[in-house]
């Protein structure tokens, strides 16, 4: 693996030779130095993918499928070679790395049929001299920039859309995690993506931000990361009217009523909750029990919960890595020690177990969580699930819905009625019944309200990155 920044098919190092230190988040030990740019490198970059266009447009749908289609096969001929670059630079366990990266496959797989599905159409006239055509074309530049959390999906699932399009690329991950994308990159260059066509960059990331959105060539904005990040995005983009799609986090809600099996609703629960650690934008993490159920829900949790074993994502016995970095861990104990101050109940975990270094923090389990607490209504993004009560459907819809976010939202149920009636009434984007982890890449990913705009994945994460065209004929 080449660790540099890729431009115009050309590995590279900073202008000004400027570095990043990669720590591993396990022993806070440093694990490589990653070229560092700003300005300068974000301009070459779009520079190549402007020049790179017409001929990657130009491209039969067939041909471009066919590098995903080789990108895909070689990301999982790769599993056991790239999870240990992921697990070493964002901590979660190498079993999640390795399912991360065959989802990357999954999404170029995916892609490549469905570019060849990028259907126009022809509308029927209401003059006989006239025809009239729908044309979809790719929307042309696109710039990424992505969060540390799914440090090579969040990159596979807006570039594998975007190529499929047509579109040339510039990404820019996060400055935390930037081996995952570099390898990535790696992979795609040896399976045949020509020069210039995907270009990655790493650096200060408010100038190549900036870089990006004054440049008239980029066509294209997709931001996975913080809602404070996406406002400053959104006033930026303003100037140049600049095309945006947005993924801004959330904080999910659980309904769990009083049908369903329970100690199969804590085991579910427990798996989506603590999965990397909780740092999932779909991460289950407000959960409403009927009241009924409640006591034999949260004694399930607390079973589940303890069995978790937190440790170096390296060992193949660890269940639960470090945090990606301090300032995340010191969040969550924030929101914690909130929490029980304003009389929250402690159920599991709670602290750092005893580990000498690394940024850990226990799978912890709040109840008596009330929406004055930071942890009852914003997004934690860390190992904590807080748990309330509800009496009725109404009141759990209330309580579900009484957040800006609008990403995802879950019913554990056996009833229909009540099933629909909540998936109905859920205001999310994505809703998951019965099923906790809801992402795949033949369906569409995005939110509502404050956690943005735009979807990807699915035929949606197609039409994203294409423009249609309206052609009208006149034949007399």
């Amino acid at each position: 693996m080449i660790y540099k920044m890729l431009i115009d098919g050309r590995w590279t190092d900073a202008a000004d030779g400027a570095t990043w230190q990669v720590v591993n988040p396990a022993s806070e030990a440093p694990i490589a130095d990653v070229p560092f740019g700003g300005a300068e490198e974000t301009t070459r970059a779009i520079t190549a993918a402007h020049e790179a266009r017409p001929r990657w447009a130009g491209m039969t749908a067939y041909e471009r499928c066919a590098i995903l289609r080789d990108i895909a096969d070689a990301l999982r001929a790769r599993v056991d070679e790239l999870a240990p670059i992921m697990t070493a630079e964002c901590g979660k366990p190498l079993g999640e790395a390795a399912g991360e990266w065959g989802a990357c496959a999954d999404l170029f797989d995916w892609f490549a049929e469905e570019g060849k599905r990028a259907y126009g159409r022809a509308i029927p006239a209401r003059k006989p001299g006239k025809r009239l055509l729908v044309i979809p074309q790719p929307v042309g530049v696109v710039a990424t920039i992505t969060a540390w959390n799914f440090p090579a999906y969040l990159l596979a699932r807006k570039w594998a859309g975007a190529l499929a399009a047509g579109c040339t690329v510039v990404g820019r991950p996060s400055e935390l995690t930037p081996l995952s994308a570099m390898a990535l990159v790696n992979v795609m260059v040896e399976a045949g993506l020509p020069p210039g066509v995907v270009n990655l960059i790493n650096g200060e990331p408010q100038i190549m931000g900036e870089t990006i959105l004054r440049d008239p060539r980029v066509n294209k904005l997709s931001f996975t990361g913080s809602q404070r990040v996406g406002r400053l995005l959104m006033r930026q983009a303003a100037d140049g009217i600049k095309k945006l799609s947005l993924e801004l986090g959330g904080s999910a809600p659980v309904l769990v009523f009083a049908d369903a099996d329970m100690d199969w609703a804590a085991r579910q629960g427990v798996i989506a909750k603590f999965r990397n650690n909780g740092q999932v934008c779909i991460s289950p993490t407000r959960f409403y029990v009927e009241q009924p159920a409640l006591e034999d829900f949260l004694d399930a949790v607390k079973s589940e919960t303890e069995k978790l074993v937190v440790g170096d994502g390296m060992l193949a016995h660890v269940t639960n890595g470090p945090m990606v970095s301090g300032a995340g861990r010191d969040k969550v104990e924030q929101f914690v020690d909130e929490a029980l101050a304003k009389r929250a109940s402690l159920v599991a975990g709670g602290g750092r177990p005893p580990i000498e270094s690394g940024y850990f923090y226990q799978p912890t389990v709040l109840t008596d969580v009330t929406t004055d607490m930071q942890i009852g209504c914003d997004e934690v993004f860390g190992p904590v699930m807080a748990v309330s009560a509800f009496s009725t459907i109404d009141e759990a819809l209330q309580l579900a819905n009484d957040s800006p976010y609008g990403l995802a939202g879950y019913v554990l149920t056996k009833d229909l009625s009540t099933a629909t009636r909540v998936y109905e009434g859920l205001e999310f984007g994505i809703v998951g019944v019965n099923d906790l982890v809801p992402a795949t890449a033949e369906a569409p990913f995005g939110g509502i309200k404050t956690s943005g705009f735009g979807r990807e994945a699915g035929q949606e994460g197609l039409t994203e990155y294409m423009d249609q065209k309206f052609v009208s004929i006149g034949l007399d």
